[in-house]
């Protein structure tokens, strides 16, 4: 594969796992099937248009990728739709564009360990402008003030509070642990890819808490949404698709109700649904 053809089947696959996470009904967030937090399905689309050249130019740095894919979704939407999917998605990028290692894996691995002060000042700028819900102040190394770290270093200060730094620091578990093996194990013939990603998505939230909602509420609803995702993955397995549409309208609804949205679990589904064909992206290219 050439490194024109690599460009385009990164910036395909990741526009394709963008669009098959809009198309899963996640309950308390933005798909197809409901809106809210004041976004719409049509935000999503723009944002991942927009940021996808960005994302797969392999001339960018980590830290200039999501920065100016940041700039991008800003010039065509007014809200923060993707912070945390360009965080995720541009390691895994860079990761097949550089290729270290015998597979994704393990190129993710260098890639993470070798981020420069450089990255870091990128990425706080594009975290200044995107201004995320419930972002605060850190006691060490603020977004809001020059970086004197690796973006790495930056995210092992927020790994503990944030789900999303926690990938960094730890090589990315809840995609390579979770949402890789949960996507190959829940593909039935005949299955649409998007309830792939419904799977993928109450996995991860079921067993881990959103940081997203937690920066906002804290524990306030960590064991109600956890319960409900349960009651999700117990009809997905014996029900199936069509007959467990009418529970996830009603944990969608009742989670809207209270404000809930677990945006970090979206993320980290797209970012899950990018590895999984990015994987195979790798070994056709190595």
């Amino acid at each position: 594969m050439s490194r024109r053809d690599l460009r385009q089947a990164v910036q395909q696959a990741y526009l394709e796992a963008c669009e098959l996470e809009l198309q899963a009904f996640k309950p308390g967030n933005v798909s197809v099937y409901s809106e809210g937090h004041g976004m719409t399905v049509e935000h999503f689309r723009r944002s991942a248009a927009a940021s996808a050249a960005p994302l797969a130019d392999p001339s960018l740095s980590l830290g200039e990728k999501i920065r100016e894919a940041t700039r991008a979704t800003w010039a065509v939407v007014d809200c923060n739709t993707n912070l945390g999917i360009l965080l995720l998605c541009a390691p895994l990028i860079q990761a097949v564009q550089q290729p270290r290692g015998a597979d994704l894996r393990q190129s993710l691995s260098v890639v993470l360990q070798n981020t420069t002060r450089e990255d870091a000042e990128a990425v706080y700028e594009a975290i200044r402008l995107a201004s995320p819900g419930g972002l605060g102040e850190a006691p060490q190394q603020d977004v809001r003030d020059a970086p004197q770290v690796t973006l790495l270093e930056a995210m092992a200060l927020a790994a503990q509070r944030d789900r999303i730094a926690y990938q960094y620091v730890n090589g990315y578990p809840d995609i390579f642990d979770f949402a890789i093996p949960r996507y190959h194990t829940s593909r039935r013939p005949g299955k649409d890819e998007a309830w792939l990603a419904v799977d993928i998505f109450a996995g991860l939230l079921r067993r881990i808490p959103d940081s997203h909602i937690e920066r906002k509420y804290g524990d306030r609803y960590s064991r109600m949404v956890a319960e409900r995702m349960a009651l999700v993955e117990e009809s997905l397995s014996k029900d199936g698709p069509d007959r467990c549409l009418e529970l996830l309208r009603e944990v969608d609804a009742e989670f809207k109700a209270v404000g809930v949205n677990p945006g970090t679990t979206a993320d980290l589904t797209v970012a899950g649904l990018l590895a999984v064909r990015l994987c195979a992206l790798f070994d056709n290219y190595n």
